[in-house]
C-alpha cells in the first residue's frame, strides 16, 4: 500500500509511526514545504529518512499514492491542496485531516472533486500521541462509509459524520471553541489569582468547585499544551472563528482564545511549577499585545 504525507509534522509523524507497523509491505513517502526551507530542511529530511519515508522533492511526487493525508498547518490548507491538484486523477484520495472550517473543506473538496481523485473530511478529536492513527476520527464524503470500513481493518478508530465534507470537521471546530477555552480560561484565571496574590486561594477554591478535573495535574496540563501547541492551536481557533461566524454567531470569541494561544507559545515550555517565575514577562506581554 502507497501511503503519502503533504505535511510532515506531529500528527502525520504519528499517523507513520504507527501505520508502519500494521503494514508489513506498506511504501510511504511525505513533503513537507520546510525542506524547502535552508534553516529547517535538514531536521526534515531527518524526521523522515529516520522513519524509512521516502523524501519527495514536491507535492507531484506524491500523487502515485493511494491515500494521501494532508496534515499541514490550518492556514496552508488550501494552499497545500492547489499544490497537488494538478496531479491527481481517478483512483487518488486526498485525506484532509487539517483542522480548518466547514466552509473550508467543502471548498477543497470541490477542488479535488474536480480532478476525479476523491476526497474525505477527516477529523482528529484527540491527541495523537500515544495512539498515533488509532486516536478517534471522524470522517466524512461521498465514499466516508467504504473508506471507514478499510481504515478500520487498519486499525483506525473511526465514526461516520456524515456524507457531505465539512461535517466531520464541524463537530471538531464547535467541540474546540470549549477545549481551546477551557485552556484559555484557565490561563487567565491562574495568571490573575498569581498576579493578585491569591493564587493558592484560587487553586483551593477551583479544586473544590471542579474536583473531577484532578487539579494537582490539570493547570499543568493546560500551560502545557499552549506552550507547546499553541500556534497550531492558534490557527484552529482561527478556523473556529470562522465557523461561528458563518452560523451567525460569535466568531470573535474565538480570536480571543487564538489570541492567548499564541501568546503562550511565545514563552516557551513552562509548567505551573515554572508560573511564578515567569508570571512577570507573562503579564508584561499581555499588557502590551493588549490581551
Amino acid at each position: 500500500m502507497r501511503i503519502a504525507f503533504l505535511g510532515f509534522g506531529e500528527a502525520a509523524r504519528a499517523f507513520h509511526d504507527t501505520l508502519a507497523l500494521r503494514l508489513d509491505h506498506g511504501q510511504f513517502r511525505a513533503y513537507d514545504r520546510l525542506l524547502d526551507d535552508p534553516a529547517a530542511a535538514e531536521d526534515m529530511r531527518l524526521a523522515m529518512t529516520s522513519r524509512g519515508v521516502n523524501v519527495a522533492g514536491s507535492p507531484a511526487e506524491l500523487a502515485d499514492a493511494e491515500w494521501i493525508f494532508s496534515a499541514v498547518t490550518a492556514d496552508q490548507s488550501l494552499e497545500a491542496a492547489k499544490s497537488i491538484l494538478p496531479h491527481l486523477g481517478q483512483g487518488a484520495l486526498l485525506i484532509d485531516i487539517n483542522s480548518v472550517s466547514p466552509q473550508r473543506k467543502v471548498e477543497t473538496s470541490a477542488l479535488v472533486d474536480a480532478t476525479g481523485a476523491d476526497y474525505l473530511d477527516m477529523a482528529v478529536m484527540a491527541p495523537v500521541h500515544p495512539k498515533g492513527h488509532g486516536t478517534p476520527i471522524l470522517l466524512a464524503g461521498k465514499n466516508a462509509g467504504a473508506i471507514l470500513d478499510r481504515m478500520r481493518s487498519l486499525g483506525f478508530n473511526g465514526e461516520f459524520a456524515g456524507d457531505a465534507p465539512g461535517s466531520a470537521t464541524a463537530i471538531k471546530m464547535v467541540r474546540s471553541v470549549f477545549v481551546k477555552g477551557l485552556e484559555a480560561i484557565t490561563i487567565e484565571a491562574l495568571l490573575a489569582a498569581e498576579a493578585s496574590g491569591c493564587f493558592e486561594e484560587i487553586l483551593a477554591s477551583l479544586s473544590q468547585s471542579f474536583p473531577g478535573l484532578d487539579w494537582s495535574k490539570f493547570p499543568a496540563y493546560q500551560f502545557e499544551r499552549t506552550t507547546r501547541h499553541g500556534r497550531r492551536r492558534a490557527a484552529e481557533m482561527r478556523e473556529s472563528g470562522a465557523t461561528l461566524d458563518a452560523l451567525g454567531l460569535n466568531g470573535g470569541l474565538c480570536r480571543e482564545i487564538a489570541a492567548i494561544q499564541d501568546k503562550m507559545a511565545a514563552i516557551g515550555i513552562k509548567t505551573t511549577e515554572e508560573l511564578r517565575s515567569t508570571v512577570a514577562s507573562l503579564l508584561a506581554a499581555r499588557v502590551q499585545t493588549r490581551l
